[in-house]
Formats: C-alpha cells, structure tokens, sequence
C-alpha cells in the first residue's frame, strides 16, 4: 500500500536556511576550535622527560643541584634544612640531619635525575637515582622525609620502625614552612596537582 504524499509534505520536511549571522558564528566557532587544536598539538611535543646527570650538590634532604639544573625531588618531603624537631624530650636539627642522610645515600656518586615536570618556582620535579640507589624511596625509608604524593607504604614502615623522624615529633615540613615566613612552600605532588602541572606545561611559553 502506497503513502500519501503531497507537495506540503514535501515542503514540511525542507531545512529552514540559516542566517548569515548564523553563518558567521558558526565558521567563527570553528576557526577557534581548529587554532585551539593546532595550539595544543604545539604544546604538546613540548611535554617530554627531561634528565640530568652528573656531581650532585645537596641542597637539603629532598632538594640538589646538577650543573645548572635545581632538582626538587619528586614524592618526598624533607624537613627543611634550619627546621627543628624533638626526640627524647630535646630538640635537635633534623633538617641537617635529613641533608646528612643524602649525602650518605647519595655517597659521591654521580647522579642521574629525570622528571618532565616543573614546580612554581622553576626547579625539574625529579626522580633521583645514585648507582641503583632510588634516592626518592630511599630518603622515606631511612625515616628522613615524609611521603608527598607517592611512597606511603615506605613511610608506614619508617614510622612503624620509629626511624629517622619518626622516632620523635615532628612538624610536617608543610606545615613548618607554613608557619615560617619567607620560606619556599612546596604543593603536594599527587594526582590533581600533577594534571594542573600537566596542563602548564603544555600551554607554557618559553
């Protein structure tokens, strides 16, 4: 059986033709989006691992020096190299005493460092290594820094050992810089602050 058809219905169906101003937006639209995409593609092959190697200067207990390149150790956070803390009723510097942990790590080998990340104040967020030594991992296990992002289960062991820090009270290094004016303030390195750092990078102007 055959449909009715008539040329209303035809005329029905027919698209209503846009405006010019209609037009307009739409081509504006797309061009943005199309420079937006071009932009990013840009960016993009910007983001790539950066890594350094050679004699390390130690800084404090989470932060060296390679040549000309600062290095913030990524996942940890060391007390802050004039910071106090207190174990058996006296205090004592247990920021030196993060530096010393380090330097023992560290053993005057040369070292390799590679991140692709950089934090507010232009220090390369590294994972730091000294022969097969993984500084970063090692620095929490020794009890000398806390885990900032990464390396919880290695801090739950120093802390049930009662080692390095851990073996009195302390103030997290966050919170002593805090308190503490015209000291550098660090941003935890999880997940959210590592999209924000991400998305800097990509659309960041050398």
């Amino acid at each position: 059986m055959s449909r009715f058809w008539s040329p209303r219905s035809r005329q029905r169906y027919a698209p209503v033709p846009r405006s010019p101003w209609r037009r307009l937006l739409d081509y504006g639209l797309t061009t943005v989006i199309l420079g937006l995409l071009i932009l990013l593609a840009a960016r993009l092959d910007r983001v790539e691992t950066r890594q350094t190697q050679g004699a390390a200067i130690i800084n404090d207990g989470d932060s060296i020096t390679l040549g000309t390149e600062r290095i913030r150790m990524r996942g940890i956070d060391a007390p802050e190299y004039t910071q106090i803390c207190r174990r058996n009723g006296a205090d004592y510097a247990c920021g030196t005493l993060a530096r010393q942990s380090l330097v023992r790590l560290v053993a005057g080998r040369p070292v390799t460092c590679s991140g692709w990340q950089r934090d507010r104040y232009g220090r390369l967020l590294g994972d730091c290594r000294a022969g097969g030594t993984d500084l970063n991992r090692a620095q929490v296990e020794a009890g000398w820094a806390v885990a900032f992002g990464e390396f919880e289960s290695e801090e739950a062991t120093a802390r049930a050992a009662k080692i390095g820090i851990w073996a009195g009270t302390f103030d997290q290094p966050q919170d002593w810089r805090d308190s503490h004016h015209g000291v550098v303030v660090e941003r935890k390195h999880g997940t959210l602050a590592s999209i924000g750092d991400a998305m800097r990078e990509i659309f960041r102007f050398w």
